[in-house]
């Protein structure tokens, strides 16, 4: 019941999304403009997010190396990401645990051991996206800076966007200082601080993503997972930018817009919605706007990305999900030895 709740809130939110979303749209027009889409660039699209998960399952591999006393099948590690994904678009946060139960189906990898690998997995994510963030906020300063202003100046009523740029650079140093203090109040006042319920568990949970973070150190072959994080970043990139050329409205956005969009569509990812509908809709539709798009043609394009990725997510996910369900232990590998 408990699950099911959750399952129903989720779908709610989504629902409550797509309603704020699209009560404005023209829904046949956007219907027809998707199907009049470029599917060569779509199938583009195709390759490089299937170029992007094998990578994921190579850099899995690498992070369960040093836990696990054999090698474990490259295709196996692909497709337990691929039916993580199918699952994911089922139901919310449901991937990881469907990754690591699908590799203890065929290779009889302990779920508690594969988990603990996918967690220190996504802290890199987190860190690439929080990278790109800051990376897109410098390349798209003008643009951004302006936006949020609007945005804030509708609410607070602070005067004038261009007056107000230096709210920016006040509130940026404001927040180098205030994390500096923190670590120096850490530092003094740990064992203290430990001793509280809930700061103790923020703490250790902070220090958690920190040790996962330096594991990377423990790797036999740090650079090859560099590297791979970099791929799967690098193919994310691509399949935003590819989407762009599928439409008319919206060939001519260059690579910045492409960062812009990558940033925004992670995050809308990241809400607790199957597969991210709704969220995703309104990060990117709006954010498309600020690049000159209407908000029809803005709504569309991000429809058609979300689309595009289900639909991939599906196949890719489904066959692997066939295939593995297909298969018998007594046809998988070897079981892995638990290294000690």
């Amino acid at each position: 019941m408990k699950n099911a709740l959750k399952y129903l809130v989720s779908l709610g939110v989504a629902g409550g999304l797509l309603w704020f979303v699209f009560k404005d749209i023209d829904l046949p027009a956007m219907l027809t403009a998707i199907g009049q889409a470029d599917y060569r660039w779509i199938a583009v699209y195709g390759v490089l997010i299937l170029v992007s998960h094998w990578s994921r399952g190579v850099r899995w591999g690498l992070l369960m190396e040093p836990v696990v006393k054999q090698r474990i099948s490259q295709s196996n590690l692909t497709m337990a990401v691929l039916t993580g994904y199918f699952a994911n678009l089922l139901i919310p946060r449901m991937g990881e645990v469907t990754r690591c139960g699908t590799l203890n189906r065929t290779d009889d990898v302990p779920v508690n051991v594969s988990f603990g690998t996918v967690v220190a997995e996504r802290i890199f994510d987190v860190v690439m996206l929080l990278l790109l963030i800051g990376l897109n906020f410098v390349l798209e300063f003008d643009r951004l800076s302006a936006f949020l202003i609007e945005f804030f100046n509708s609410k607070l009523n602070l005067g004038k966007a261009g007056n107000n740029s230096w709210l920016f650079i006040v509130a940026g140093l404001g927040l180098v200082g205030g994390l500096v203090g923190a670590w120096w109040v850490f530092n003094r006042y740990k064992d203290r601080l430990m001793q509280n319920p809930v700061l103790g568990k923020i703490i250790g949970f902070g220090l958690g993503l920190l040790d996962g973070l330096l594991s990377v150190r423990k790797l036999r072959n740090p650079g090859l997972f560099v590297f791979h994080t970099l791929l799967i970043w690098t193919m994310y990139y691509g399949t935003t930018y590819v989407l762009f050329k599928a439409m008319p409205q919206t060939s001519s956005l260059g690579p910045l817009a492409a960062l812009t969009i990558l940033v925004m569509g992670s995050i809308g990812m990241a809400a607790p919605t199957q597969g991210g509908l709704g969220s995703f809709n309104i990060l990117v539709g709006s954010t498309l706007v600020l690049y000159g798009l209407t908000q029809q043609d803005g709504q569309t394009l991000a429809t058609l990305m979300l689309l595009s990725q289900w639909l991939f997510v599906i196949l890719y996910g489904g066959i692997s999900f066939l295939i593995v369900l297909a298969r018998s232990r007594k046809t998988a590998r070897p079981a892995v030895e638990v290294a000690q």
